[in-house]
């Protein structure tokens, strides 16, 4: 396989979970962290990151917005609720390094 081939897919793939994420509003992002050690926000600090390696004016929370489908306060304000003592007790044993 080609590189420019297998960009395009890993774009397709990554477009893909963000769409996936967008859907499972019901997932909270302290199950993502505790199940697979990253969340929308890593998503979306990972997009920022990328976009200041090539030079792309992001900000934080137009990278948010890219990942979550609308700005976060929104989207917090709307689906997240308050983590339960078992998420944040699990988040404390499984906190991802970065």
């Amino acid at each position: 396989m080609d590189e420019k081939t297998k960009t395009e897919l890993e774009a397709a793939a990554f477009r893909r979970l963000v769409s996936h994420l967008q859907g499972r509003t019901d997932v909270q992002n302290i199950d993502l962290m505790n199940l697979a050690g990253f969340c929308r926000n890593c998503l979306s600090n990972w997009f920022k990151e990328a976009a200041d390696a090539r030079g792309i004016d992001l900000d934080k929370e137009s990278a948010r917005e890219l990942i979550y489908g609308m700005p976060y306060a929104e989207w917090k304000e709307k689906y997240q609720s308050e983590a339960t003592a078992e998420q944040k007790a699990a988040f404390e044993v499984n906190k991802p390094d970065h």
